[in-house]
């Protein structure tokens, strides 16, 4: 967004937008009780924050206003966040405090000026704030923007929007720029002895109208690979997503067996499924040839944890897209 400049006696005044991608407990925190909590942020910042409707796993905030204002808003978000990990600690063993996470989401065109040549402007943050940053290396689902994720302690996420404000500034985004916009959440689908269930609330209700397979079974055993999801949590390592920018940890491989009879859903035609998730995660990805008298397939995926974490989180949502279209017929024919 181009930036509007208004004078006022305390030199360069300059109204900004700046959006944040937050899970819908993320958002509940930010809203509280009866919309008291964003209503106080509201007020005592300065800023306008609004936050995206609809059912989402995903909701963009967005926070505008003189950039004094949009600081003020950031702190109070940072540490209401800095709370919610307080109170959720005292139920749980956990003795190191976990870091604060914002994710910003700015147009691809301003992330070269973020990063800085070689690196040099990302690694300046980090250092003189004490913050992680980083710069995704994929676009957000049909949009020109990435997610820049910042964590650490409130005080340094404050420093670093600060960096990142005039960095945005400085460097307007080039040419259009088509905004992220999440997705709404589809209901959870169960199945068990080629039955399938939708979750609603804390029950499982029989769903006639899914469409099952000829083989319950398979799909059975699709699903459950689909639901041994490995967590997928690049934020706490120390490489950036951005290649290039610092050494990257050592190489380590990472094995997995998947039945003979789904290794077609993974491999794609002519390898275009397999292909794609190896340029995705950075990963080597080998898949063993079969063995006579075998039911299975050996996987083996080397690179770096990061690579490894992404290349597994990426099966495995194969895995549940496969099973969401077995569900629905009318979208076979595009896998």
């Amino acid at each position: 967004m181009e930036p509007s400049k208004v004078q006022s006696e305390g030199g360069l005044n300059v109204t900004l937008t700046i959006r944040l991608l937050m899970h819908g407990k993320e958002v509940g925190s930010i809203i509280g009780k009866k919309g008291e909590t964003v209503k106080k942020m509201r007020e005592e910042s300065g800023a306008r924050i609004n936050i995206s409707e609809g059912n989402c796993p995903e909701r963009i905030v967005t926070i505008t206003g003189p950039t004094d204002a949009i600081f003020k808003a950031f702190a109070m978000i940072a540490y209401k966040f800095e709370e919610d990990i307080i109170n959720s600690m005292s139920n749980s063993p956990a003795t190191s405090k976990p870091p604060v996470t914002l994710r910003l989401v700015v147009p691809a065109s301003q992330c070269g000026s973020l990063i800085g040549k070689g690196g040099s402007k990302i690694k300046e943050m980090r250092e003189s704030t004490g913050a992680q940053v980083q710069v995704a290396g994929d676009m957000l689902p049909n949009s020109t923007e990435r997610a820049v994720t910042i964590s650490g302690t409130p005080e340094a996420i404050i420093q670093c929007v600060k960096q990142i404000c005039v960095v945005m500034l400085e460097s307007p985004p080039k040419g259009a720029t088509i905004p992220y916009r999440p997705k709404p959440a589809s209901t959870p689908v169960i199945f068990s002895g080629g039955q399938a269930y939708t979750i609603q609330g804390q029950y499982a209700i029989p769903h006639p109208d899914l469409y099952c397979p000829s083989n319950p079974q398979q799909l059975t055993k699709l699903h459950q690979l689909a639901m041994q999801q490995t967590p997928f949590t690049p934020l706490g390592q120390t490489t950036p997503a951005f290649p290039g920018l610092d050494a990257s940890p050592p190489a380590s491989t990472h094995e997995l067996t998947i039945p003979n009879d789904l290794i077609g859903c993974i491999i794609g035609r002519q390898g275009t499924k397999i292909n794609e998730i190896r340029q995705m995660s950075g990963a080597q990805i080998k898949i063993a040839n079969a063995m006579e008298g075998s039911s299975e397939r050996q996987i083996t995926i080397t690179g770096t944890p990061a690579n490894i974490s992404l290349a597994q989180y990426l099966i495995n949502a194969r895995f549940r897209d496969v099973a969401a279209m077995w569900n629905d017929p009318s979208s076979m024919t595009t896998s």
